[in-house]
């Protein structure tokens, strides 16, 4: 199980890393960087990510069309009812990365919609009030609506689910409502 200090370690190199982005988007590794924030039965988390646009036009119709991107991600999750009892705490660290489909406006303005489903691998098995996923891969599947403003910065709310897909049982899943505010570089 993770400790104190090594979630600091953690949360310390994720500082880093975001701190660099300048560097990522000049480079074009990202196009994006985001947090989001997230609650669950009993659990809270906290993500950092970079995306990277596929930059492709799909079904181009009345201003619209469908495209893309990939989600980078690195997420911290907080269990408060570990193995069922009430207050007993446990901590995760999850990385994942998503192909995210995103329906939008020509401009890239306005409003959206988008859906995605990626790969996530956890630092331990989550066992956390009723739910229990046996296996450390979790597959990530989310749906979406939000607004991308002028000024460079989108605001969007989700709902996420994890789920090993039946891999290995027992397989409740996890789910989340994410808030999430990215900004484009």
């Amino acid at each position: 199980m993770p400790t104190t200090n090594n979630i600091t370690k953690a949360l310390a190199a994720l500082t880093a890393m975001f701190s660099t982005h300048a560097a990522f988007a000049a480079d074009g590794w990202f196009d994006s960087a985001s947090v989001e924030i997230g609650g669950a039965n009993k659990a809270q988390m906290i993500r950092l990510a970079g995306q990277k646009d596929w930059n492709k036009r799909w079904l181009p119709a009345n201003g619209y069309h469908l495209s893309g991107y990939w989600d980078f991600n690195v997420a911290g999750w907080r269990g408060t009812e570990y193995k069922d009892v009430k207050g007993d705490h446990q901590y995760y660290a999850v990385i994942g990365v998503t192909p995210v489909f995103r329906y939008e406006s020509d401009d890239k303005l306005g409003l959206f919609g988008e859906a995605g489903i990626g790969a996530s691998l956890f630092s331990t098995v989550y066992k956390n009030a009723g739910n229990h996923l046996s296996t450390a891969f979790e597959f990530a599947d989310h749906i979406g609506v939000g607004y991308a403003l002028p000024n460079r910065w989108e605001f969007t709310a989700r709902v996420q689910h994890y789920s090993n897909g039946g891999i290995k049982h027992p397989n409740s899943g996890v789910n989340w409502l994410v808030m999430k505010a990215a900004y484009r570089f």
